[in-house]
């Protein structure tokens, strides 16, 4: 019950970020198109530094075998889950941005605030292995999806930056090397940025919509209930069924980070590519503040579906 209660918290944070987007644009004091500008520094910029700052921690074999745990099961949960929300685009005709805000989880912005209240910082780096392991997913299938590129320019995709800090964070892990404390704190700082600017840029394309078309929306209710109740149950299905939490000691607390990181909202990531690919960031949003909305009430019921099934 205490972890439900940090969560609510947390994501009530989250909506007054949101808001605080919202009123910069309609005082006038910006315009909704400058949350551009914003979306490109988060993407190429912020998530770099959160993913290379989470792996500068000390190298121990026990370490180790916990990261992969972790890497396991949110590779077949990645997996498994892609096939189950390709399925139901054909069945549904679901489009882009549906489809994508409901595979991708908003893990970039909330799995570090969220681990760090929950279970403590030194816990954060299990998180960013799923957040980085979704990264891969997303600037493959999700760029590609969203921009809706014919064919898969694989250059683009292995020199992005997003790619590039993933390997160098690794690299940097296994090879015991640490960066300089200033480089490091400054990683860490930029790296701090990523949930506010990512919900101020959502309050920003919000202030430039009919907000009763998105509470009328009957697709974007019955979208959210598919990110928010049936990816979650389907993970924790599966979790189940793996029996990976038996294999370490830690096993129940390093699967719920993993847990954690799927019933998170929609990704606002799917945003801001929207924006930089040209397909459509107000639907994209909308689906975002819904299930940001709704998973006030989602979220901590399904962390206490987890604790009575695992």
């Amino acid at each position: 019950m205490e972890i439900s209660i940090l969560l609510m918290e947390q994501i009530a944070e989250l909506f007054l970020m949101i808001l605080m987007g919202y009123i910069i644009v309609k005082t006038g004091l910006l315009k909704g198109e400058d949350s551009k500008v914003i979306s490109k520094i988060v993407l190429y910029l912020v998530i770099p530094c959160v993913i290379i700052n989470a792996f500068q921690v000390d190298y121990t074999s026990e370490k180790v075998k916990e990261l992969l745990l972790v890497f396991v099961a949110s590779v077949l949960l990645q997996v498994i889950l892609l096939a189950a929300v390709w399925g139901a685009g054909k069945v549904l005709k679901l489009n882009e941005v549906e489809a994508t805000s409901i595979y991708y989880s908003n893990s970039g912005n909330l799995i570090v605030p969220l681990v760090t209240f929950i279970l403590g910082k030194e816990w954060v780096l299990y998180g960013c292995v799923f957040m980085s392991v979704q990264l891969v997913f997303l600037w493959t299938h999700g760029k590609n999806t969203i921009s809706r590129e014919g064919k898969w320019d694989w250059k683009k995709i292995v020199f992005n930056v997003n790619m590039i800090s993933v390997f160098a964070g690794v690299v940097l892990f296994f090879t015991k090397i640490r960066l300089p404390e200033i480089v490091d704190q400054s990683l860490s700082s930029v790296g701090s940025m990523i949930g506010p600017a990512s919900m101020i840029v959502t309050g920003m394309l919000i202030a430039e919509m009919n907000l009763r078309n998105i509470f009328e929306n009957v697709k974007v209710y019955f979208i959210s209930f598919l990110r928010l109740v049936v990816i979650p149950v389907i993970s924790l299905a599966i979790l189940k069924i793996s029996g990976l939490v038996n294999i370490h000691p830690d096993g129940k607390k390093l699967l719920l980070i993993v847990f954690l990181a799927v019933i998170t909202p929609s990704a606002s990531t799917i945003t801001q590519m929207c924006q930089v690919y040209g397909n459509d960031s107000k639907y994209a949003s909308a689906i975002n503040v819904m299930t940001t909305l709704l998973s006030i009430i989602t979220m901590p019921l399904m962390v206490l579906l987890y604790q009575t099934m695992m």
